[in-house]
């Protein structure tokens, strides 16, 4: 068996996966060797950031296994791979702690007008402007997925109403006051006061907050994306935000990373841009890794795996509870 590694593991990394995969071959490929190495691969594990010809991949007949380091699947699902027998599992819920403290950043500096204070600190101006309160705010949650509920978790003492959608709204926790269907998205933009995003990239999701949905939301809403930026169809935003239709929005991903020059994101003084920071953690690849080698042991000893991946959907189905701690 040949495993592949797409993603930046060190040599600790690479030494536990070795012991894990006992008598495999085990091959970091990095990005620069993936398009070559995925060709010849039994199991990949990584996040293709190369262009990866995934039609060749399938007809080699040889790659059985995918597991993704990334909770985001749109860089693997390519419809050669949803149509084969390929296994895919995401890292869904592997960096939910750190997604969900970045959000709750994004949220405190765009409530407490952070970004304009800042700048005013430069300028040297010490002047009061208004500010706003999160406690005993609506907060609309598109996507109670790993996420999704721990945002929800770490809102929920600052006294805020939840309301929350998702493909499989079950399990609802004790403080989310209200868990709709995914479709009924429409009715959570019109009573929030603040809306998160943290919904996978798939077709049914791609482009689902447009000029007719950012039209639901109040005039005092923010939206805030730390899914994937085609989610949010962006020269509607942008339309929004110019009119003040809405009173903000805060992105961590964009429809194109980084945005061009020319974009007019970088205009917007409603808006807060992050460059696709919110995994960001000094232990994601020890999680990460910890992670695929309790799957890789799952595999080998033919036990269901984590996170597996309705291919169709785009996204795992939820697992019957949350991941073990260990690589939380």
């Amino acid at each position: 068996m040949r495993l592949v590694l797409g993603y930046p593991v060190e040599q600790r990394h690479l030494q536990t996966i070795c012991q894990t995969a006992a008598d495999w071959d085990v091959i970091d490929a990095g990005q620069d060797r993936l398009a070559e190495e995925i060709l010849a691969a039994d199991v990949f594990c990584g996040h293709a950031k190369v262009p990866l010809d995934w039609e060749a991949v399938v007809q080699q007949g040889r790659l059985r296994w995918i597991q993704s380091s990334a909770a985001g699947l749109d860089h693997c699902l390519h419809p050669a791979v949803v149509h084969s027998d390929i296994i895919v599992t995401s890292a869904s819920g592997v960096l939910a702690d750190q997604v969900a403290e970045h959000t709750i950043a994004l949220i405190g500096a765009m409530l407490r007008n952070l970004p304009r204070f800042i700048e005013a600190q430069k300028a040297r101006e010490f002047i009061r402007r208004p500010t706003r309160d999160l406690h005993g705010a609506t907060v609309g949650i598109i996507g109670l997925g790993g996420v999704g509920r721990r945002l929800a978790e770490l809102l929920a003492p600052y006294r805020v109403r939840i309301l929350a959608t998702d493909a499989f709204p079950r399990d609802k926790p004790a403080h989310v006051d209200a868990l709709w269907p995914a479709d009924q998205y429409p009715q959570l933009l019109r009573q929030s006061d603040i809306v998160v995003l943290c919904v996978p990239l798939t077709e049914v999701t791609r482009g689902m907050i447009d000029a007719e949905a950012i039209a639901l939301m109040q005039d005092n809403a923010l939206l805030l994306n730390v899914a994937r930026g085609p989610v949010v169809v962006e020269k509607d935003l942008v339309a929004a935000l110019r009119a003040g239709t809405i009173a903000g929005a805060a992105l961590d991903v964009t429809e194109q990373e980084p945005p061009a020059a020319s974009s007019e994101l970088w205009e917007l003084s409603n808006l807060l841009i992050t460059p696709h920071v919110a995994g960001q953690s000094g232990t994601r690849i020890d999680k990460m890794t910890a992670f695929f080698c309790e799957n890789l042991l799952r595999y080998r000893q033919g036990q269901p795996l984590l996170n597996r991946v309705d291919k169709k959907l785009g996204f795992p189905q939820p697992s019957p509870g949350p991941l073990p701690h260990a690589f939380l």
